[in-house]
């Protein structure tokens, strides 16, 4: 009779693809710098350094996403 395996994964406590709170966070984060972005940039005019920082603020959220799942 052939014998059957059995194998448990272990469980991080949260369900597949699911984000974790740092990248909830760091999401909201994100869209709230590109709202206050738009919002300088309407009343004040465009900084470039500002759309830069929110496009690497944008980079690094995504790629924290990414490594999450």
């Amino acid at each position: 009779m052939p014998s059957v395996r059995v194998t448990m994964a272990v469980r991080s406590g949260r369900e597949e693809g699911a984000m974790s709170a740092a990248t909830k966070t760091m999401t909201a984060l994100t869209f709230g710098a590109l709202v206050v972005t738009s919002a300088y940039t309407v009343a004040l005019g465009s900084n470039g350094w500002l759309w830069f920082g929110w496009v690497v603020l944008g980079m690094l959220t995504i790629g924290t996403a990414a490594a999450d799942t």
